[in-house]
């Protein structure tokens, strides 16, 4: 009986359909619990060290690289559902870590790829929706439509279907701006701020499951909470909940001397992103539906003093 019982068990786990999952960080961790029941997953590191953290947490690491791809031979038509997390490299306006994904992604697979905001720009705080045309004031984020595009080609060439999202600032407990705020690091003066767009990591985790099973092919969707809020309101309301000071406000002449290149340039794009695609279409109930609303819950900020 325990032989019959224990066949059983192993033969359900092997047909499972598999998922692989590149790029399986903080984000994808919060994502096996919601997924491990369903699928055989393998997560792609390229730590030899993450490999027992990977498998207590329900996955089968491999090890592979996706800047090297003779590492990636053996992932090829290793599973027809693919969550691709990945960034591109540091560099250039084209994403070579997802073109070289492409040359090993199967025919008729499912794939959803998480993308970035910042691929519209500065839209001047407007409301846009998924319609909006894309316009990258940065070779951080034209790689990102890089690797938008060549997921598209390749969907359309192998018939497979492809879910986008596109993600803004993600949050959570261990994802808040403390050591910039305990730094004293300035933030936008009120006439100068912009506007900015937030997601909780685990909210971002739930939308890229219910994605995988019912994002339209092609589809994109903005993954973002129903907070309308400046960047320097957020500083503030963070510091605010652990009792920070708040930090200075510069006019934008002045803070371009004051902080780093990247954070200026996410500084110069204000945009409110709707979310009604998301809410409508994956059916999906945010667990934290704004930051301030989750800033006022003390057991969501395990950090907190």
């Amino acid at each position: 009986m325990k032989i019959e019982t224990a066949n059983k068990n192993l033969s359900g786990k092997f047909n499972k359909p598999r998922l692989l999952i590149l790029g399986c960080g903080d984000v994808g961790m919060r994502l096996l619990p919601l997924l491990r029941a369903r699928f055989r997953i393998f997560a792609v590191t390229t730590q030899a060290s993450r490999q027992e953290e990977l498998r207590a947490a329900g996955a089968i690491p491999i090890i592979a690289d996706l800047d090297q791809p003779a590492t990636l031979a053996r992932l090829a038509r290793l599973a027809q559902n693919i969550i691709h997390l990945a960034p591109p490299q540091s560099d250039g306006s084209r994403d070579r870590r997802t073109r070289s994904l492409r040359s090993i992604l199967p025919d008729h697979a499912t794939l959803v790829y998480v993308s970035t905001s910042g691929v519209y720009g500065d839209c001047g705080g407007a409301w846009i929706d998924e319609t909006r045309t894309v316009q990258p004031h940065n070779l951080r984020a034209t790689r990102r439509v890089d690797a938008e595009q060549v997921l598209r080609n390749w969907a359309r060439r192998s018939q497979s279907r492809l879910g986008i999202l596109r993600v803004p600032g993600i949050y959570a407990a261990n994802r808040l701006p403390l050591e910039r705020l305990q730094k004293g690091l300035p933030a936008l003066a009120a006439d100068d701020d912009v506007y900015t767009n937030h997601i909780h990591a685990d909210d971002l985790a739930q939308v890229i499951a219910l994605a995988l099973f019912r994002a339209q092919s092609g589809r994109i969707y903005h993954v973002v909470d129903d907070s309308e809020m400046k960047m320097g309101a957020y500083f503030d309301a963070v510091a605010d909940a652990f009792t920070l000071e708040r930090p200075p406000r510069l006019t934008r002449e002045k803070l371009q001397h004051a902080v780093s290149p990247m954070m200026l340039s996410f500084m110069s794009e204000s945009r409110r992103m709707s979310n009604q695609r998301m809410k409508a279409e994956l059916g999906v109930r945010l667990s934290y539906p704004t930051v301030a609303h989750t800033l006022k819950q003390v057991d969501a900020l395990p950090l907190k003093q």
